[in-house]
């Protein structure tokens, strides 16, 4: 591919500027290995293999992935050490889930009902496999998991199930990732990581080869490496980043989250001038998933124009005031989105800058796994 400048792709368009991507890497992979634990990244966030591997070049031990289609995509390109995140519980899936090991034997999934656990049993003593799996525990949210005053019971009964191993626990409190006050998201974090260690400690000693404790995101690894007995942590947003994630608080900052910066943004054009104090551009609804937070205009000659929603097809960029000045027809700006995983999953590949430049493309391999 021949290197061409940002401003000659076609828009609507992903871009993903890998000087940020690399920084956001490896300040994370270096803020967990620091303390000693590991870090196993969420693929759901990205949706393409070239960004795993990467991921776990720069040390990650493996890679999340929330369904079991994403796992059989990765696999297929080569990525190992794969925790499956969301619990499978239909017979056609758990066939695919052991078909999966049987390509990947080291691939994991969490569990949460004697229901699902005695499928995925049955289906590995057909195949005569056995697999490793992580108890669920549900961090009061009411999601997924297993609540936390039955962990233990639960735990005991996957001792009839042969083809079973317990290899440890996964918490992941989503619900408390985007909580705008800092003060109140360390709290509500760490309370519930802390019930999580004791339950932890009791099942190692009822179990020694219950040595995982996976858990965390974006917007709590800094609070949640506090807990000692974490040994690995699961973010996925920290290498591309959103609005919805960059608005919080932080620790160094009360009003924003800027420990990772937006990798990610969408490239748009100004495609109609004729109103007065607006332009309207080629990026909506279908460009950029609306749920999260409103997405912001990149480019620092623009950046006081506020983005609204304008459609399917378009976004207004409205002046703040009289006399502000607008695009011309035919520029083209980046907006950082409102929510980095589904506005990923709208698009098929990433285009990759440095310095204003078009490098190489990614295809976005995971576009779609949602099964």
């Amino acid at each position: 591919m021949s290197f061409k400048r940002i401003t000659d792709l076609d828009t609507p368009c992903l871009v993903l500027d890998l000087d940020l991507f690399e920084a956001n890497l490896q300040g994370m992979q270096r803020s967990v290995a620091d303390t000693g634990r590991h870090l196993r990244p969420h693929a759901k966030t990205h949706k393409c293999s070239e960004a795993a591997r990467r991921q776990i070049e720069a040390g990650a031990i493996g890679i999340c992935a929330a369904k079991v289609s994403e796992a059989e995509a990765l696999v297929a390109s080569g990525i190992g050490g794969i925790l499956i995140t969301g619990p499978v519980s239909s017979p056609l899936k758990i066939e695919r889930l052991v078909g999966l090991l049987e390509r990947a034997t080291e691939t994991m999934v969490v569990v949460d009902s004697a229901f699902s656990v005695g499928l995925l049993d049955r289906e590995l003593a057909r195949r005569g496999l056995r697999m490793n799996v992580l108890v669920d525990l549900d961090p009061h949210f009411g999601r997924t998991g297993v609540p936390f005053e039955s962990a233990l019971e639960f735990a005991d009964g996957l001792g009839k199930f042969q083809n079973l191993r317990l290899a440890g626990i996964q918490v992941y409190a989503g619900h408390l990732q985007h909580v705008a006050i800092y003060s109140e998201r360390r709290e509500a974090s760490l309370c519930v990581l802390r019930e999580a260690a004791d339950i932890f400690r009791s099942l190692r000693k009822r179990f020694p080869e219950c040595s995982i404790f996976s858990t965390s995101g974006t917007g709590t690894v800094d609070i949640d490496l506090e807990i000692p007995e974490i040994t690995e942590f699961q973010p996925g947003s920290y290498v591309c980043m959103d609005e919805e994630y960059l608005r919080i608080g932080s620790a160094a900052n009360e009003d924003a989250f800027e420990t990772y910066a937006p990798a990610l943004r969408v490239l748009t054009g100004v495609v109609s001038a004729n109103q007065r104090g607006f332009v309207t551009v080629d990026a909506g609804f279908k460009a950029i998933y609306r749920d999260g937070a409103i997405p912001r205009v990149f480019d620092a000659r623009y950046a006081h124009l506020n983005y609204e929603w304008f459609g399917d097809e378009y976004g207004k960029l409205q002046a703040p005031a009289p006399g502000t000045s607008l695009p011309p027809l035919g520029t083209v700006l980046e907006l950082v989105v409102s929510h980095c995983d589904p506005t990923i999953n709208l698009h098929d590949r990433f285009h990759l800058i440095r310095n204003g430049e078009v490098v190489g493309e990614w295809p976005i391999n995971l576009r779609g796994c949602c099964r």
